[in-house]
């Protein structure tokens, strides 16, 4: 397993006028998730032209401690909550860290 750096884009998409009901079941998912070992940052954002559009914006000390987030309870329970929610599938799109190179 990679000992490198790991960055996640998460984009999530609301049903229109579900945009507030989703983001307080998205940042329900900041606090424990920073609190996770591993964690460098984990932000929401969003969109401001585009109020339906969240992104999380993460980055982890490596792939591990990823993993073990995506195992989470807070994590692995979240499309109960908010299936009905959301206007499509969430898009997750993954990098691997290279400023640190630099």
């Amino acid at each position: 397993m990679s000992n490198k750096k790991v960055t996640l884009i998460a984009k999530i998409t609301a049903k229109s006028g579900q945009e507030d009901a989703l983001k307080m079941h998205l940042l329900n998912l900041v606090p424990p998730s920073r609190a996770e070992a591993g964690c460098i940052n984990y932000d929401l954002h969003q969109n401001g032209n585009t109020p339906t559009e969240f992104m999380f914006y993460e980055n982890w000390i490596d792939q591990a401690a990823l993993d073990t987030h995506n195992g989470s309870d807070h994590l692995t329970s979240l499309p109960e909550k908010i299936g009905d929610l959301l206007a499509k599938e969430v898009e997750l799109i993954f990098y691997t860290m290279l400023s640190e190179l630099a």
